[in-house]
């Protein structure tokens, strides 16, 4: 449950329409009413700033701010200036906007087969890196869990996760396959809803727990530890709509 790194540049610049024919701008809009609709994100809760929102959500900042603006247009956030403003969800959120608004059931069905080409590809790329990452590698990775256990919201650690899953893949050396790797990561990544930084922090476990078989070149626990990160994947996003499914 997900920031430039060294692999290369980060997805928010690339602002993929992940749904369908769902506009980028549409796609946010959807992202943030299911977070909101499922609980995920509270009535009064401040959303991170335009910079950080669009870092956490893998979108443009002009992407971000316009998507907010219509958003505040139909009273699911509420714009507050001055010292303690911000953006933040509303007390009371139209029930009827966030239902027309949020993912529905074709947008599970695609994640989830997102979830399975990921589940393919992190277990390949994990498989090598234990067997050729670097010192400094592993490094890099045991600071990027330090980052995401210290991490204060979903968007922050959200640019913690993407550059910790795709220093993964780097340090598998794997060449073009790295690439396939990052592709369906970003395409994933733009499926993603705000969750609550408590949970991040659980998941973050995994991610400590990677860099630890890593390191003792354990090929099968660590392949075991990605395999079941990812796979968490397919009971945990969008619960709620894979309950009405």
């Amino acid at each position: 449950m997900d920031d430039v790194s060294a692999q290369g540049p980060r997805t928010a610049a690339r602002d993929l329409p992940p749904h369908g024919r769902r506009s980028a701008i549409d796609a946010v809009r959807a992202r943030i009413a299911t977070s909101i609709s499922l609980g995920l994100l509270q009535p009064g809760e401040r959303l991170p700033d335009q910079a950080d929102l669009a870092l956490g959500l893998s979108v443009s900042s002009m992407t971000a701010r316009r998507a907010m603006a219509s958003l505040a247009e139909e009273g699911i956030v509420v714009r507050r200036r001055g010292r303690d403003g911000g953006t933040f969800v509303a007390a009371e959120p139209p029930a009827a906007a966030l239902e027309r608004l949020s993912l529905g059931a074709t947008d599970a069905a695609l994640v989830h087969e997102l979830v399975d080409q990921r589940l393919l590809a992190e277990c390949a790329v994990t498989h090598f890196a234990a067997v050729r990452a670097t010192s400094d590698e592993l490094g890099a990775l045991e600071a990027l869990t330090r980052r995401m256990a210290s991490a204060t919201d979903w968007s922050e650690y959200h640019q913690a996760d993407d550059e910790f899953h795709r220093s993964v893949a780097a340090a598998s050396h794997l060449g073009a396959a790295v690439d396939v790797h990052a592709a369906i990561l970003a395409e994933l990544y733009g499926h993603f809803v705000p969750y609550p930084i408590e949970a991040l922090h659980r998941a973050n476990e995994d991610h400590i727990a990677l860099v630890h078989a890593l390191r003792k070149r354990d090929v099968t626990g660590a392949v075991a530890i990605a395999h079941a990160h990812v796979d968490s994947l397919h009971s945990t996003m969008f619960m709620e709509l894979a309950r009405r499914t």
